[in-house]
Parts: C-alpha cells; sequence; structure tokens
C-alpha cells in the first residue's frame, strides 16, 4: 500500500467515526416502549473496531513519515511539521489584514474613527509569499505520497 493510499484511508476510517458517533447518539436514547432504530451497543462494537484499525494505520503512516527522506536536510514528518507551521501562520496573517482592513463608516464627527496599526499591504503580501510555500511544499508532499510505499 503507498502512502497516500493510507491517507485516504485514514480519511475514510475518520468520516466513519464521525458517522458512528452520530448514529450512536441518536439511538442511546428512546422513548419508553419504543425500539431504538440501530443497536447502539453493535454501534459501539463497530466503533471500537475501527479505532482499532485507525490506530494501527496511523501508527504505519507515523512510521513511514519519520522513516523517509523528504529532502537532504528533513524527514517527510519534519516536512509536515513545516508545512502545518506555514499554514497556521499564513491564517494568523490573513486574520489580521483582514480586520485592519475593516472600514467602519462614520456618519457624524463626534463617532469614533478607528484606524489600521499594521500595515496591511505588508501583510497581505506575507500571506501571499506563505501561500506560495504552502502550495510548493504540499505538492511535493503529495507526490512523494504516492511514491512511497507503507512501512
Amino acid at each position: 500500500m503507498k502512502l497516500a493510499e493510507a491517507l485516504i484511508a485514514r480519511a475514510d476510517y475518520q468520516k466513519r467515526i464521525e458517522q458512528l458517533k452520530k448514529r450512536i447518539s441518536q439511538n442511546v436514547k428512546t422513548q419508553e416502549g419504543e425500539q431504538p432504530s440501530e443497536d447502539p451497543n453493535a454501534l459501539l462494537s463497530e466503533l471500537d473496531g475501527i479505532l482499532k484499525e485507525l490506530t494501527v494505520l496511523v501508527k504505519r503512516i507515523n512510521q513511514t513519515n519519520c522513516s523517509v527522506q523528504f529532502d537532504d536536510t528533513r524527514t517527510l514528518s519534519d516536512a509536515l511539521a513545516e508545512r502545518d507551521q506555514i499554514w497556521e501562520k499564513r491564517l494568523i496573517l490573513s486574520r489580521v489584514a483582514d480586520e485592519a482592513s475593516i472600514r467602519n463608516d462614520r456618519y457624524s464627527r463626534s463617532e469614533i474613527k478607528f484606524v489600521s496599526t499594521v500595515d496591511v499591504a505588508a501583510i497581505q503580501k506575507q500571506v501571499d509569499q506563505l501561500s506560495k510555500e504552502f502550495r510548493e511544499m504540499d505538492t511535493k508532499i503529495q507526490g512523494l505520497n504516492w511514491t512511497i510505499d507503507l512501512v
């Protein structure tokens, strides 16, 4: 199995877990004298099995990420951490730029005037650069995922 296939399977397990949680929640209580539409104990048993399978898969994905070289100095795990940090910083700066750009129209001179305390254009340039870095790194990671065999 390729790493990319394992990642797809992980996402499927996570979706199934969310669906099971919802189904369990809908069936743990019924009106007195009524029967639930599904047996919550059977659903809990199914959930337990999926969680165990997911745990094994995640361990294998993590082992693979730690053992594969991304480039000369970083493992795939290192690259994933850096990519996530780039995305997080991009989100924060994007929010700062959005909040600093909001104009509050005043209807009279007596209303409070708000001014931006940051250079929105400079922050937006940083957001654009981080977006580019993220795309490039993510593309390389995604390509690598289809060539790596899962440990």
